[in-house]
């Protein structure tokens, strides 16, 4: 019954009426997503970050295996951001990322110790909180949802995951006030392939991100879901442009064609 509905209804139709469940769903989080403690002080925060880097430049660093090309030792002194389990290679790195992003909840309810102890400012999902058994230094909870597409320029209220960690953080960063924003690791291409945000369990060595434990033998992950990650690119590539600032795609051999390409060792001097 489920799928002769989806079969006869036209798209722009089901999107609408899917868009109107899930926000109907959301109805009963919403007092705690403006109200709870952790999410005022999380506001507060958020706040006074308001264009702190206006003017300046940052890198989103992705997971995806073109890190192993590329030489991160030169983003040493540069603002960056880091994603999910990023902090895997902090130890070869030799330092750690400005700031941090995670949304996915199977990534933090897997991972929310260690997320709990970086030393630096981490913006994550508020519908992951329940993970967290205390409200750390520099946790700062947003309000993601996965419906209603569209870029926040207000991080203080609802924020579009756009199916990606990096959709998010170009939203971050856009709120900090950056102005020229390069992506590096966002190969967007994946070897496992099936449905779009299927559940899957890894059975080995990880060969979709740039270490073999980082969703290593066990490890409970989502599929990817390339077109809605697309949709959300296209956003930010648009708000970006009319805010007279703009993203650019350092990522060695990436997939992606949302925007410009530029080589990221002409990035430094």
């Amino acid at each position: 019954m489920k799928e002769s509905v989806k079969r006869f209804t036209p798209a722009p139709l089901l999107n609408v009426l899917k868009n109107s469940y899930d926000a109907l769903m959301r109805l009963p989080q919403v007092p705690d997503a403006y109200l709870h403690p952790w999410r005022r002080a999380s506001r507060s925060r958020m706040r006074e970050m308001h264009d702190i880097h206006a003017g300046e430049r940052c890198f989103i660093i992705g997971n995806g295996p073109s890190l192993k090309q590329t030489d991160l030792t030169r983003l040493k002194d540069e603002f960056t951001f880091g994603l999910n389990r990023i902090y895997l290679l902090f130890p070869e790195l030799g330092f750690n990322t400005t700031y941090f992003v995670s949304i996915n909840d199977l990534v933090i309810e897997q991972c929310s110790q260690e997320i709990a102890a970086l030393p630096m400012p981490r913006f994550i999902s508020w519908h992951s909180n329940r993970h967290f058994q205390s409200f750390p230094d520099d946790l700062i909870f947003l309000y993601t949802t996965y419906t209603g597409a569209g870029f926040a320029h207000d991080l203080t209220r609802r924020v579009w995951e756009g199916a990606t960690v990096t959709n998010v953080a170009l939203q971050v960063a856009f709120y900090l006030g950056f102005s020229k924003v390069f992506l590096i690791g966002v190969d967007h291409n994946f070897i496992d392939k099936g449905k779009a945000n299927q559940t899957v369990v890894s059975q080995g060595d990880d060969p979709n991100h740039f270490s073999p434990a980082y969703f290593g033998k066990g490890f409970r992950w989502q599929l990817p879901d390339l077109d809605t990650s697309e949709i959300g690119y296209s956003l930010a590539k648009i708000a970006y442009q009319r805010a007279g600032r703009e993203v650019l795609d350092a990522t060695v051999n990436g997939k992606l064609s949302i925007f410009p390409k530029v080589d990221y060792n002409s990035l430094f001097k």
